[in-house]
């Protein structure tokens, strides 16, 4: 599994991680079963805290993303439909739309381009 971090980013490591790995299931790389490193060797792997892993971990079990068990460790689980899921995208996609807005990007080009990268996520093909 390969872990893009920036550390020079605003964002916290921990939400890298989080986003990095919900891409690697969006993309197709990583798939529904597969486990994921122990929170030890990630951390080893990307150079950060154990407790930075463990944090994004906690993160993705907590959205579902993820699956954790003492035994067999973090496994990656399928993707599901969600009742309110577009419901609780939206304030992030409102924002996405605005900064697009701001930036002199049509409705047209936005939807374009979401279309765009939607088609690149391999991973949620089949799953509607």
């Amino acid at each position: 599994m390969l872990i893009r971090l920036d550390f020079k980013s605003e964002i916290p490591i921990y939400l890298q991680l989080r986003n990095q790995i919900v891409l690697g299931i969006g993309r197709g790389a990583l798939q529904s079963g597969e486990s994921l490193p122990t929170v030890r060797q990630l951390a080893q792997d990307a150079g950060v805290n154990a407790m930075t892993v463990s944090k994004a971990y906690t993160l993705l079990k907590k959205e579902g993303f993820i699956s954790i068990d003492r035994r067999y460790g973090a496994t990656i689980n399928g993707a599901r439909r969600e009742d309110d899921a577009a419901e609780s995208l939206e304030p992030q996609l409102e924002l996405t739309v605005s900064e697009a807005g701001l930036r002199g990007v049509s409705e047209d080009e936005f939807l374009a381009l979401c279309k765009k990268v939607y088609s690149k996520m391999d991973g949620l093909k089949n799953q509607t």
